[in-house]
């Protein structure tokens, strides 16, 4: 799942170089901690909200198949 995250984000800034993914375990939900660059977070909320919706919507449907819980947090610095 990290792997995804990476290369969908990757895709979509400036700056793939800077992007990091660091997974959290918190009680049996895996909680993905995405880091961009400040210029590029804006590229990955998108407008209204609707990139990261979609990526976390994404991701939850791949974890549910593998049995898993996850989402994903947008940390800015």
């Amino acid at each position: 799942m990290q792997a995804f995250v990476e290369f969908v984000v990757k895709g979509l800034v400036d700056q793939p170089d800077v992007v990091q993914v660091v997974p959290i375990e918190k009680g049996g939900l895996t909680v993905y901690e995405l880091s961009v660059a400040p210029g590029d977070a804006g590229k990955v909320i998108g407008r209204r909200g609707t990139t990261i919706q979609a990526l976390r919507s994404l991701l939850q449907v791949g974890a549910q198949k593998k049995g898993v819980r996850c989402t994903l947090d947008l940390v800015e610095d």
